[in-house]
């Protein structure tokens, strides 16, 4: 496993560099480094807001009788997409650190998991129409090129994909959320017994309410649209003109292009050669483009790694209040009711 992905993230970096040479480098970097210090700053912050928004999207699919405060999601959805984008980590392995933040903060480990993975479930469900509203834009915007008519018609093959995907997956945590919570305990967890029972009932009480699964697919719908508006403002920082119904189709159809290549860490080369391909259909230069992916990366760092610094300050004094406390593994009380110890396993 670990030589496929060091594979993999070589070929993504190859690929990368490839563009960045091809393209032309000096011009890329040029144009990303125009954006100025006080430029970058404010995308920075706009990068946070929207964890304010990702996370409450998380923290609303639970009722309110669970007594968790908002913030623990929006810090352990930071973590989460930190882990992400600024570790060579794939999308799976950042959810992993997402739910084990939210359990430092005193969520109950199946719960965790379980409210992730509906969480996971209503963002998939927002991406698909973000990406069907790409779609539409970029088929009534892009020159009618073969190239443009080629990408519209295997972005529309993909979303009907995801979608019967999406369908399948949804059904399975709705009408079969028991076969579900094994899954999930047979991977995270040695005594699964009470952690399926546990994570099961979650599941089954959060999709009893449709209107908290449709406001954290709406919320998780605002938040796409409130990355795209990221990427306006980083053009327009940059000095390109152009509209954003445009900007939502190239970011809908590059964020399309990076779930479908989940596997790949940072999507390394797969967001720079999306955004090559896309830039120039919606009025944008390959150098601009590929400025942009550069501008996003360099925003994940800056903000990710003091994330993932403070996460790990966090679990190193959990750590030593349970050496301190007399024992190298002492259970607790989670918020879930259940005893965990290390490891978050049922005691």
């Amino acid at each position: 496993m670990k030589l496929r992905i060091a594979l993999v993230t070589l070929l993504g970096l190859a690929l990368a560099g490839y563009l960045l040479s091809s393209v032309g480098l000096r011009a890329v970097l040029t144009a990303a480094t125009s954006v100025g210090w006080g430029g970058f700053a404010i995308l920075c912050l706009c990068a946070l807001l929207l964890f304010q928004l990702l996370g409450t999207a998380w923290y609303t699919l639970l009722p309110r009788s669970y007594a968790l405060g908002v913030s623990v999601f929006i810090w352990a959805r930071m973590v989460r997409d930190s882990a992400s984008e600024a570790l060579p980590f794939s999308q799976v392995g950042g959810m992993a650190l997402g739910v084990r933040a939210a359990i430092l903060g005193g969520v109950g480990s199946p719960v965790a998991v379980a409210s992730m993975v509906v969480d996971v479930t209503t963002e998939m469900l927002a991406q698909i129409a973000y990406v069907g509203v790409g779609i539409l834009i970029l088929s009534a915007r892009a020159p009618a090129t073969p190239l443009a008519r080629s990408l519209t018609t295997i972005f529309s093959i993909g979303l009907l994909l995801a979608a019967a995907g999406g369908g399948i997956f949804l059904t399975l945590q709705r009408y079969g959320h028991h076969w579900v919570a094994r899954q999930i305990a047979g991977r995270l967890s040695a005594s699964s017994g009470a952690f399926t029972a546990t994570a099961a009932a979650t599941l089954d009480t959060i999709y009893r309410s449709r209107s908290r699964i449709g406001l954290s697919i709406a919320l998780h719908l605002l938040g796409w649209v409130g990355a795209a508006a990221c990427t306006w403002l980083a053009l327009r920082l940059i000095g390109a003109r152009v509209d954003f119904p445009s900007v939502v189709a190239m970011e809908s159809l590059v964020y399309a292009a990076r779930s479908a290549a989940f596997i790949v860490p940072n999507a390394l080369g797969v967001q720079e050669g999306a955004y090559a391909v896309l830039a120039p259909l919606v009025g944008i230069s390959e150098q601009v483009g590929l400025a942009v992916s550069l501008i996003r990366r360099a925003r994940d760092i800056a903000v990710g790694i003091p994330i993932l610094i403070a996460w790990q300050l966090l679990e190193g004094r959990q750590a030593l209040a349970r050496t301190s406390a007399g024992s190298p593994v002492t259970a607790h009380r989670d918020r879930s009711g259940a005893a965990v110890g290390e490891g978050d396993k049922e005691e």
